[in-house]
């Protein structure tokens, strides 16, 4: 059993949730690959009795996701996007949701064509400008904050300190979506958030062979209401999948090493190409945001994005001759991965709806999820893929 407010975090992502198995001594948490449990009389049973409602390696992987966070409690979704619906449904028709407007272009999708139908208010404003984020608290009246931070694909920051305690003052929720940077380098719940999201594909996972997504919290009436909100919807996280995420958290903190390691690499690299118009790395020192990096995140990550001189055309160029690098979307897997997030990733941004709210991608812009190889050979993969570009 781990004590978060003592141990490592390598230690924590190796040991939270995991308990020996009481029938066999397994180290490793089984797969309860069940639908459903027998009784022993009329509504007694040994804690499960239905898997949507719970599953023995759901519970496991839901107190590791608590213990990398340093929250309470933990849950665990079918993907990222449903943790994201399930906690939104904690918001009424005609309350308000703060956000910015550079959002991953799937929560946008959710937000506005889909939850926007049922009365929510989506307020778009620049969150990583605090004096903007702070004026749209003041405006009136809101229910929840929803920030990412590092954002996708633009990596802008938010200080989640700063709008958390102006949020707390006004008795507004604060979210915070911290895929891109993983429990590893950044803990919003310790810098005041209410909840923590994740798609747990992405880094948890590691190794791009699951979908999931959390939420992690310490209200307990928080999570009392989307535990049964979980329960009642059903976008739960099977056995396989939960199984396969407990397998990834547990060397999380050793990889994220890595891939700050060759994210900075990889950077430094594409700063100095004359190919590359601009770089866009929290770590960085030309990143406009590189201090607040260094001071509520314990690394800059693995995710870089870059404008080729050239536009779209020169982009697409570099994404096709790449041999290392492969032409994918998603994230945070050991491989690592380039994109073009103006016509892949975030296509739904891109139309009048999406430009009215302030967002922009640029069609010039590459993603790179940067994975753990050697980063010689990933700059040497770039260095051909540039040449003549």
């Amino acid at each position: 059993m781990t004590n978060p407010t003592r141990d490592h975090f390598e230690t924590i992502a190796v040991h939270a949730g995991v308990h020996p198995d009481p029938a066999t001594g397994a180290i490793m948490t089984p797969i309860y690959q069940t639908s459903t449990f027998v009784q022993t009389d009329v509504n007694e049973h040994k804690g499960y009795d239905y898997s949507r409602a719970g599953n023995p390696t759901r519970s496991a992987l839901e107190e590791a996701l608590a213990g990398l966070e340093g929250g309470r409690h933990g849950l665990s979704f079918s993907s990222g996007l449903a943790a994201i619906d399930t906690l939104m449904r904690l918001v009424k028709p005609g309350e308000r949701v703060i956000c910015g407007n550079d959002l991953y272009g799937g929560t946008f999708r959710l937000f506005d064509k889909v939850l926007a139908d049922y009365g929510i208010i989506f307020d778009y404003v620049d969150t990583s400008d605090t004096t903007a984020a702070r004026a749209a608290l003041a405006a009136g009246p809101a229910r929840l904050v929803w920030l990412e931070t590092p954002t996708n694909p633009t990596l802008r920051l938010t200080d989640i300190a700063a709008i958390s305690e102006t949020a707390r003052a006004a008795g507004v929720w604060v979210a915070v979506d911290n895929t891109f940077a993983s429990p590893a380098l950044q803990r919003p719940l310790a810098l005041g958030a209410d909840f923590v999201v994740h798609s747990t594909t992405k880094y948890l996972g590691g190794h791009s062979d699951v979908v999931g997504g959390a939420i992690i919290m310490n209200d307990p009436d928080a999570h009392e209401r989307l535990k049964f909100l979980q329960k009642a919807v059903g976008a739960v996280s099977g056995p396989m999948d939960c199984f396969l995420t407990l397998r990834g958290i547990k060397t999380l903190g050793i990889r994220m090493r890595a891939h700050c390691d060759n994210g900075l690499a990889v950077a430094r690299f594409l700063e100095d190409h004359p190919a590359v118009e601009q770089v866009i790395y929290p770590g960085l020192e030309s990143h406009p945001q590189h201090e607040l990096a260094r001071r509520q995140m314990a690394g800059p990550g693995g995710m870089v994005s870059f404008l080729v001189r050239g536009g779209a055309a020169a982009a697409r160029t570099v994404a096709l001759r790449t041999r290392l690098f492969a032409l994918a979307e998603s994230l945070g897997g050991v491989e690592s991965l380039i994109e073009l997030p103006a016509a892949m990733t975030h296509a739904s941004v891109a139309g009048p709806e999406a430009a009215a709210a302030g967002f922009a991608v640029d069609p010039g812009l590459v993603r790179l999820s940067v994975g753990i190889e050697h980063p010689g050979d990933l700059i040497a993969d770039l260095k051909q893929a540039l040449a003549g570009v």
